[in-house]
């Protein structure tokens, strides 16, 4: 066999050599059966835009080569997480279901509203659907106002909550013709949830979407996700022509199936949140993380982490921990200040109430992500002195005195955690970053507070 002169691949595949001919053109292998579906050499002759004027991969493969390459971003899979494949088929099925869903909502509002009714009132109805869409407005408002800031740091359990409060509004409209007398009242309720559902929907989409992207294709995976979404509705608005003359004379029918395909979207989305990975730590992964590592010395990867992390109970930790807070609600005199800033350089401020196991934290304008990964595991810790299960032996003796009292003065135990932190922090730091955990950035939930003290000698950078 002839030597290879020279090999190209496309992506991730398989790739194929070229040998010279005796004519003196190239002469390229054929690309595999199971990606391309041809086989046999093929000679490229000169001139080409490919460099041999020959057939191009492209045009040799098999149809749904081609379709797959208009619903999946560019490079896959290498271009994205290892999480995109599971996740999308299952969001696929969610999305699917929740059309079917949304064809029968509805259809129950537009009966509410007199479609098909002749002695309803057209103008009674356009006052209806205005009174609806201007309340789901204010809502959307209100709600990114209040909430925006935390959806990145729970994207998965938000991304839960928008698809089940989806769910209860369309339950909602389903209802609504049912009860003529408070119908208004009823869609508008249904509508504000409904645009909650888009701010939360689209803030989690945006954030899953950074994740998934690895060759800085934001916008190709971001319009690849919309294409498949499109797709799934346009299947889901040809099975809806053919399910409602089915089931539209009858309610108990409308209602089974409205139940059967509510518990299909639950259980899809469930499956598609749990099959994220995500690589940076929010306060439950770091949570689950720093309470394996205090108790058995290892650290947990990001699979283990991520199939443990509470997906219903995602927003509350056994400890109150705030981040970024305010000097002045922490300190009030110079003697409170020289007690928090004694003992350490850190580019924080840590304030213990044991009494309600609450953590506040002061950021400098130095703190990186590296300093606020420490200040939130410090309070961690902190609260796992008030809890049970196995710690280290500094911390271990630490808690006892505690349990022991009288009980010290909080901020002569922040000062001892800092030295026990001194030891731990290193290592554990080291074992995040082996087992893959990214800590070049984090989804902590961090206020904009900053502060600057005077009575630190010195002041760490990070």
């Amino acid at each position: 066999m002839a030597d290879v002169l020279c090999s190209e691949q496309f992506g991730s595949g398989a790739a194929r050599g070229c040998h010279a001919a005796p004519d003196g053109s190239l002469q390229w292998e054929a690309w595999g059966r199971s990606w391309w579906g041809f086989s046999g050499a093929f000679t490229a002759k000169p001139g080409g835009r490919d460099g041999g004027g020959g057939v191009a991969p492209g045009t040799a493969s098999p149809p749904l080569s081609r379709l797959l390459a208009v619903f999946l971003p560019q490079g896959f899979p290498d271009s994205v997480s290892p999480d995109y494949l599971p996740y999308q088929l299952w969001d696929s099925v969610q999305a699917f279901a929740s059309s079917l869903s949304g064809s029968l909502a509805t259809h129950a509002v537009l009966l509410g509203i007199g479609v098909g009714d002749a002695k309803a009132s057209v103008s009674a109805a356009t006052a209806t659907w205005l009174v609806k869409d201007s309340t789901g407005m204010l809502g959307r408002i209100i709600f990114a106002w209040c909430m925006g800031s935390k959806m990145d740091c729970n994207a998965k359990q938000w991304r839960l909550f928008a698809d089940i409060l989806n769910d209860i509004a369309m339950f909602l409209e389903i209802m609504a013709p049912i009860l003529p007398f408070c119908f208004t009242i009823t869609v508008c309720i249904s509508n504000l949830a409904k645009c909650l559902v888009g701010v939360a929907g689209g803030a989690t989409r945006a954030a899953l979407t950074m994740h998934q992207a690895r060759r800085n294709n934001m916008a190709d995976v971001s319009a690849k996700d919309g294409s498949q979404e499109t797709l799934v509705n346009l299947a889901g608005l040809l099975v809806s022509l053919l399910m409602l003359p089915l089931v539209s004379d009858s309610p108990s029918l409308s209602l089974g199936c409205f139940f059967f395909l509510t518990a299909l979207h639950i259980y899809a989305n469930y499956r598609a949140v749990r099959a994220l990975v995500i690589e940076t730590l929010n306060e439950q992964r770091l949570w689950l993380v720093l309470r394996h590592f205090l108790q058995r010395g290892e650290v947990l990867g990001p699979t283990s982490a991520n199939r443990m992390e509470p997906l219903w109970t995602g927003f509350w930790s056994s400890v109150s921990l705030s981040l970024g807070v305010p000097l002045h609600c922490v300190t009030s005199s110079v003697s409170e200040l020289q007690h928090l800033v004694e003992g350490h350089q850190e580019p924080y401020l840590l304030h213990w109430d044991q009494s309600r196991n609450q953590v506040q934290v002061v950021l400098s304008p130095m703190a990186g992500p590296e300093a606020v990964l420490r200040a939130a595991i410090h309070g961690l810790v902190l609260g796992a002195l008030r809890g049970d299960g196995p710690l280290p032996e500094e911390l271990e003796e630490l808690r006892n005195q505690l349990r022991a009292g009288p009980e010290k003065e909080s901020w002569v135990v922040v000062r001892e955690t800092h030295q026990v932190l001194d030891k731990l922090f290193p290592k554990f730091l080291k074992g995040l970053q082996d087992v893959g955990w990214s800590t070049e950035k984090h989804q902590l939930e961090v206020d904009e507070w900053r502060a600057t003290w005077l009575l630190c000698p010195e002041k760490k950078v990070l």
